[in-house]
């Protein structure tokens, strides 16, 4: 399974109220998978997961339970 990518789409910029979290997944994951990874990984829960299909992936939008983050994925710049 590859590393999810986190995107920030106008859509979710104006879904952040709602504390969502939209990742690029591999296509052939499911949403089980995805929830169960992000809750192992993050330690978060999550609470609702809507999918989008894409060509080569999968556009997820993970909704997490109140008092629940995920931190920002940092990357080096060179």
């Amino acid at each position: 399974m590859h590393t999810p990518q986190a995107v920030c789409p106008d859509k979710t910029i104006w879904l952040l109220g709602t504390n969502p979290y939209t990742f690029n997944i591999e296509w052939r994951s499911t949403r089980t998978e995805i929830k169960h990874w992000s809750e192992l990984f993050f330690g978060v829960k999550a609470i609702f997961l809507s999918s989008d299909s894409r060509e080569h992936y999968r556009h997820m939008i993970i909704r997490l339970q109140p008092g629940y983050s995920i931190p920002p994925l940092r990357t080096n710049q060179f």
